[in-house]
């Protein structure tokens, strides 16, 4: 039976402590070992940006050495979580001596000419796509920044002044549906058909898209159960 060891990453602590994103690379990893009959051996976690090199990348080093001692083959749940760097991308691949696999490109091989171009071309993309990220990390920071937020400093009062700003914005958001919501009600709608009746008038979630039934939910939870006229000059009806 093949031996696989799968390397999970996460860019930053905030994700690693949610867990969410490494639970979603697992799950990738544990499908593609369990489609090729193949053994879960170990498993190494880094958080880490993808654009550090291996002196930073302590985990990942640790995880080849694994596969190399004991003859298993590492998988990664996306390509992007190997690296956001295309040189220390093919630096891995090229000099690892470790077979290496992506959940995402599950046929596609490296040793191969073929196999090598579409992972080269996707490292590419991953690149970019990194430097994008950081590219608009630090416009947020200097918008945040010329707003006269404090960064690195005062985090607890320049959070609570962020919570207190989207609150306010989400029960704005929310007291526009009361009437239709309320109508809804009337005729003794499930939440789950309320949810596709707005997603049918086209009418779009708090983030953008469709509505979902959890999302439905927060906003019932943000409705009074009375609300003022003048509360409720803006919300939203469906005239005949």
């Amino acid at each position: 039976m093949k031996k696989y060891v799968g390397y999970l990453r996460v860019s930053t602590q905030r994700q690693g402590q949610s867990g969410l994103g490494l639970e979603a690379q697992r799950v990738a990893v544990q499908t593609f070992v369990s489609a090729r009959g193949g053994l879960y051996a170990d498993e190494f976690q880094e958080v880490e940006s993808g654009r550090k090199g291996m002196k930073q990348r302590v985990e990942l080093e640790r995880a080849l050495a694994h596969c190399r001692q004991h003859d298993c083959e590492l998988v990664i749940g996306k390509l992007d979580r190997l690296a956001r760097d295309v040189r220390f991308f093919l630096e891995v691949i090229d000099t690892s001596k470790v077979t290496i696999c992506f959940a995402d490109l599950p046929d596609v091989n490296p040793a191969t000419p073929e196999g090598r171009m579409v992972l080269v071309s996707m490292a590419n993309f991953a690149e970019f796509e990194g430097r994008r990220i950081s590219q608009r990390t630090k416009a947020a920071l200097a918008a945040a920044k010329a707003r006269g937020v404090v960064l690195g400093g005062a985090g607890g009062a320049n959070l609570s002044a962020l919570n207190s700003s989207r609150q306010d914005a989400a029960s704005a958001f929310a007291a526009k549906f009361k009437s239709l919501i309320a109508g809804f009600q009337a005729q003794g709608m499930s939440q789950r058909k309320m949810v596709a009746e707005l997603n049918a008038l086209g009418l779009t979630a708090p983030r953008g898209g469709r509505w979902s039934l959890r999302q439905l939910q927060i906003l019932l939870g943000r409705l009074p159960a009375s609300c003022p006229s003048v509360e409720c000059k803006d919300s939203i009806t469906l005239r005949p």
